[in-house]
């Protein structure tokens, strides 16, 4: 039976205790990790947050009802219990914290006790995700998970400390708006008083810090929750944490400034990682001509080499038309894996084929010196030498190609890159490397509404130099906005932010967006700016997605208490979930579900 703490107060978390507290009376309450009972003695291994202790229970001290108690104890019943603390009498436990010393219990008390839980609660376990996330209250008792979470929540502190000593003021935006559907899907939230009309949880604080700007700010940030009704990724959730800025009569590079010092403030604090300041640029030409990606991996050198003038009136077909349909041919020296077999290359080939390439062009190195190229027929051997030549290879290697249009060509040999980053175990998660990517195109040309989209979002300023292309070549015009990657995973982006009214009405042109539009959507923003808007820039990172990269996770939902499943459901509370009919009916809604074909 539970039994109350009343009269009995913690003196101390386990990892709280240490040789320096030998001879003292310590009262300390958590879980029971482990229990060994030796006859005459009993030990328990005693978990918080904190760690583990461990504690020993002998009868002649404890007496005849505690030693029972003692000996009923099962993995996760919940104690408190007061002992002195002594020298480990037995070998010391190098792996804990608390491995030199130990609790002799006097008193105990069995506050709560457990049914035998449906997983062990120890870091080393694998555990399928559907079973930890059903039981998500018992998976986050395990130290990896509390880990991350203590480290999340320093984060946040220190995010909250750096930037206030900045001079930015911590300002909450509101979590039901008004929908403005260019982007992401919204989450909608019906209106009961206004029958009919929905508010939308917020992607971004974006326009409302822009209205804050106006309304004289100067430096504002938010640890702000946001939502987006998106398909799910490994770094993906419907609803997350961006640590959100803006700041007034700044450019790129103040923003950039305070950025990477808030970074390498970061880092030395929570990881005891230096940063190097200041953090490498790249604009988003070269990343994409030389990574295949926007988002490129530096910890390792395996640049994309391009070609085409070598290839352009060669023999292969494949080569040569894709150079005379406007494409190129670009390829990658993998050295080292000149040597894998035919099912490893028919996996690289499938890797190929899903990022949009009809096929792959090789050529193999082998080790033994012998020469694997499925295309050799189709060039002389002058030819062949040229373009093994060219890219670098060398005995051992691996050269793959693609032959496309620009954009097909970075999606399939950016993910081979990763992919055989991969199969030569390059990818250290202890190496961090930051790299800011700049100049983004402004537009991007969507097939599927036939018109110009903004890449970041309406209000992005054009780079000066560019203006004047604004009318004749709009896929040409180059953004003042820039990304923040840490390892080839986009940890933050921003942009500076449209000021003048001239260059936005001519953005909103661009993309299509009548005035009227324009009025309907944004209202409220442009309406501000008639009344003097201070020129203004802006960044957010991805909270959950930086947490998960300085705790060497694979996935945010690791770094997250209470995550979302692929389907943006929630094992644990089963959500979403049917309402009851009065509730609707107070909405003035009527559900009609279509039938599954």
């Amino acid at each position: 039976m539970a039994e109350s703490m009343k009269g009995l107060k913690r003196s101390h978390r386990c990892t709280e205790v240490s040789s320096e507290n030998i001879g003292e009376t310590v009262t300390l309450m958590g879980w029971v990790q482990k229990r060994r009972n030796l006859g005459s003695l009993i030990f328990v291994d005693l978990r918080d947050r904190s760690g583990l202790i461990q504690l020993y229970f002998e009868e002649e001290t404890i007496g005849e009802e505690g030693f029972k108690k003692a000996g009923s104890l099962r993995a996760e019943f919940v104690i408190a219990v007061t002992g002195t603390v002594e020298k480990r009498s037995g070998a010391v436990n190098e792996n804990l914290a608390t491995g030199d010393i130990e609790v002799k219990v006097e008193s105990i008390r069995i506050l709560s006790e457990s049914e035998t839980p449906p997983f062990p609660i120890d870091a080393d376990i694998t555990v399928k995700d559907e079973l930890r996330l059903k039981y998500r209250f018992l998976d986050l008792r395990r130290p990896n998970i509390q880990k991350n979470l203590m480290m999340r929540s320093k984060v946040a502190t220190l995010t909250r400390q750096f930037l206030a000593n900045e001079g930015f003021l911590e300002i909450e935006t509101p979590m039901l708006t008004r929908s403005t559907p260019e982007g992401a899907r919204d989450y909608l939230v019906p209106s009961r008083v206004h029958p009919g009309s929905f508010y939308a949880l917020p992607q971004s604080p974006q326009l409302f810090k822009q209205l804050l700007m106006c309304s004289g700010y100067d430096r504002y940030f938010q640890l702000a929750r946001c939502f987006r009704d998106e398909d799910l990724r490994a770094d993906r959730q419907p609803e997350f944490t961006q640590v959100d800025m803006e700041l007034s009569f700044v450019d790129v590079d103040d923003v950039i400034d305070v950025n990477e010092r808030l970074l390498a403030y970061l880092f030395k604090l929570c990881l005891n990682v230096e940063v190097t300041l200041p953090i490498q640029r790249m604009t988003w030409q070269d990343a994409m001509d030389y990574y295949g990606s926007d988002k490129p991996d530096l910890r390792f050198d395996m640049k994309i080499q391009d070609v085409s003038k070598l290839v352009k009136d060669c023999g292969f077909g494949v080569f040569s038309g894709a150079i005379k349909d406007g494409g190129m041919v670009r390829g990658l020296c993998a050295k080292g894996l000149g040597d894998v077999s035919s099912k490893k290359m028919k996996h690289i080939e499938k890797t190929a084929k899903d990022y949009g390439a009809k096929g792959l062009a090789y050529i193999q190195l082998k080790s033994d010196g012998t020469v694997k190229c499925p295309f050799s027929k189709f060039m002389s051997e002058e030819e062949l030498q040229s373009l093994i030549q060219a890219m670098g290879g060398e005995t051992g290697d691996l050269l793959v190609f693609a032959a496309d249009k620009f954009k097909v060509v970075c999606d399939v040999l950016g993910a081979l890159r990763l992919k055989f980053a991969e199969e030569l175990n390059l990818l250290d998660k202890s190496d961090y490397r930051f790299v800011w990517i700049t100049e983004f195109p402004l537009l991007e040309w969507s097939e599927e509404e036939n018109r110009y989209t903004a890449m970041h979002h309406p209000f992005t300023m054009p780079m000066e130099e560019d203006l004047d292309m604004i009318d004749t070549e709009p896929g040409k015009v180059r953004a003042k906005a820039y990304d923040i990657v840490l390892n080839g995973t986009e940890i933050g982006g921003g942009s500076v932010r449209i000021h003048q009214n001239d260059i936005q009405e001519k953005m909103f042109e661009c993309l299509g967006i009548s005035k009227e539009q324009a009025q309907e959507k944004f209202g409220f923003l442009l309406e501000a700016f008639k009344y003097g808007v201070p020129p203004h820039a802006g960044l957010a990172y991805g909270l959950d997605r930086l947490v998960m990269l300085m705790t060497k996770e694979d996935s945010i939902r690791d770094v997250i208490a209470f995550p979302k499943v692929k389907d943006a459901s929630c094992l644990l509370t089963d959500a979403p979930n049917t309402v009851d009919d009065k509730q609707l009916e107070e909405l003035c809604l009527e559900i009609e579900i279509p039938e599954k074909e």
